[in-house]
């Protein structure tokens, strides 16, 4: 009988439905709704789960990746500015048959976008991002915000349907987030009054992240949040107290491929694997991922298909040919590289599951 190859992901499906549940309460205990991230697990299925929980819509970051996650839902936000001839041939093309909305932070984009929903005779939705802190996209003002608010009202084949933030720039303790958050908040407010004098209105405020995603209500202005990590998540949310790691859905199952050097083992996950991302909390000390059988075992450095693992201060070290299970950094990227993963439904049975939107990154 064939054994499961490594490197491979493990995924733990009563852990998956216990985070989609938790998420989902929060959301009706705060009056939120949750649209939840799906760049995380790129997965079909579970899209469906989230929406099946009560989620009332799917994020996407791609166009490409919007189109296979329309197979699970017909409401999508596309989180991105998708303003090339291509992106918006094929979102107008979404349209057609799903409620599709995109943020944007440009008249260019507007414009582009318009055209296309004009020209496969559409609407899209069109949301105003605005910066809130991380200065990565966004426009930098409310007064900003407002006058793109009003060239979107303008303009045929879009509808101005509210505004997005993405606090990413947010990875305090839980106890210091309700601080930062005010300045969302205050951020948030100062565009709704402006839309507002203007007679216009935000109807869909979009926010959220998974670090703050139990602390959304300290930001009322929000009806609904993104997260997406949330679903499986990783040694970079642990790190900084968000969960726990029972709280990890997702982990790989490596096989132990060589201990000829002293104090140290190498795993058959390197960077094509597990990528190079570090942790938020102690980047430079933590390694590349946490060994659950070896939690003193240090990841010190991935090559492509080599993990390299110090074993110095473990008190056992494990043998030739031993599967070992990591828990990455950051699962989102890492779930990209690979075409399935398997699915473990607590119960000792388990079955591959495809990764359907792995690579769609255009």
């Amino acid at each position: 009988m064939l054994t499961t190859p490594t490197p491979a992901i493990l995924i733990d499906l009563p852990m998956v439905r216990r985070n989609i549940a938790r998420l989902a309460e929060y959301g009706l205990t705060h009056k939120l709704n949750i649209r939840p991230h799906t760049k995380t697990h790129k997965s079909i299925r579970m899209a469906r789960l989230q929406l099946e929980a009560g989620a009332i819509g799917l994020t996407a970051a791609k166009v490409s990746e919007a189109i296979t996650m329309a197979e699970a839902g017909d409401d999508i936000f596309i989180a991105y500015p998708a303003l090339d001839a291509w992106r918006t041939e094929h979102l107008a093309g979404l349209a057609k048959s799903r409620t599709v909305r995109v943020g944007v932070d440009s008249e260019f984009a507007v414009d582009a976008i318009a055209a296309a929903a004009r020209s496969a005779g559409v609407t899209v939705g069109i949301l105003v991002d605005i910066d809130v802190g991380l200065h990565r996209t966004g426009v930098q003002s409310p007064g900003d915000a407002l006058k793109l608010a009003q060239h979107i009202s303008r303009s045929g084949g879009v509808r101005l349907d509210g505004m997005m933030c993405y606090p990413g720039h947010i990875k305090a303790p839980l106890p210091e987030q309700p601080a930062a958050l005010a300045s969302v908040s205050q951020i948030l407010r100062e565009a709704m009054d402006l839309f507002e004098r203007a007679g216009l209105e935000a109807k869909m405020v979009s926010g959220g992240s998974s670090p703050t995603a139990y602390q959304s209500h300290h930001t009322p202005e929000l009806t609904e949040i993104r997260p997406g990590t949330y679903i499986y998540n990783d040694m970079s949310v642990v790190s900084c107290g968000y969960v726990g790691i029972e709280d990890c859905a997702a982990r790989f199952t490596c096989t132990v491929v060589s201990t000829a050097v002293p104090g140290k083992f190498v795993i058959d996950a390197g960077s094509k694997s597990l990528t190079q991302d570090l942790r938020s909390k102690d980047p430079q000390s933590a390694g590349f991922g946490h060994v659950v059988e070896y939690p003193q075992a240090i990841i010190t450095r991935l090559t492509e298909e080599h993990g390299e693992v110090d074993a110095r201060q473990c008190e056992h070290r494990p043998k030739l040919g031993e599967r070992v299970h990591i828990i990455p950094n950051h699962i989102c990227p890492c779930i990209n590289l690979h075409t399935m993963a398997w699915l473990n439904d607590g119960e000792g049975h388990s079955e591959p599951m495809t990764i359907d939107a792995r690579g769609q990154i255009w």
